[in-house]
């Protein structure tokens, strides 16, 4: 099984428990996606296997995730949580036969995970289990978009970064990396670069 769709599965595994053991009062928290509580997080990524399982797929631009959050909106949470849960398996299986073509939604699924685990006081949000599997996929997506070469070191271990000639460096941690990719808030203090902007590290728009 491609390691994006092997990801999906144990995000599944790995959230369940999380959001069964969560007060109702806490999907309304606000996550690091802007304007996105803990439930509108949810209700994208539900939105997002049922059409990767329905073959229904946008360009999930800003506008179009808004507008599945939005059609959630009226939602019980235990329908959109039905959602999610009911289109893990078939949308691995359907990753996995996709060739890598759908390899980013097995990703974007696990960070967005992070961005509900967060409000929830998680306390691995970004490196929750099968983080290796992240950090291969987050290597082959920056060459695939063809990202500026970059020597990136995490805790002590390198880790390829983009295509061409080596551009700059990035020293870092796990979690931090995974957040300056992800545009996730990253803390100033836990990275440094050199020869290297920030946003030439971002590969989700």
């Amino acid at each position: 099984m491609r390691s994006a769709a092997r990801l999906l599965l144990i995000e599944r595994d790995a959230i369940r428990p999380v959001l069964a053991a969560a007060d109702p009062e806490v999907f309304d928290l606000p996550t690091v996606c802007d304007g996105w509580s803990v439930r509108d997080v949810l209700a994208h990524c539900a939105a997002a296997l049922s059409r990767t399982t329905s073959g229904d797929l946008h360009r999930f631009t800003p506008a179009d995730n808004q507008a599945d959050v939005d059609a959630r909106s009226g939602w019980p949470l235990e329908e959109v949580l039905a959602e999610l849960y009911e289109g893990y398996e078939t949308a691995a299986t359907i990753i996995d036969r996709a060739e890598g073509r759908l390899d980013g939604i097995g990703l974007g699924e696990w960070i967005h995970g992070g961005d509900a685990r967060e409000p929830l006081g998680a306390a691995d949000p970004y490196t929750s289990a099968g983080i290796e599997l992240a950090l291969g996929l987050i290597s082959e997506r920056s060459i695939e978009r063809r990202a500026a070469s970059v020597n990136v070191e995490l805790d002590g271990e390198r880790l390829a970064f983009g295509v061409g000639e080596r551009t700059g460096s990035v020293t870092t941690d796990v979690e931090t990396f995974v957040r300056l990719v992800s545009g996730r808030n990253p803390d100033p203090g836990r990275f440094t670069t050199d020869g290297v902007s920030v946003e030439a590290l971002l590969l989700f728009s």
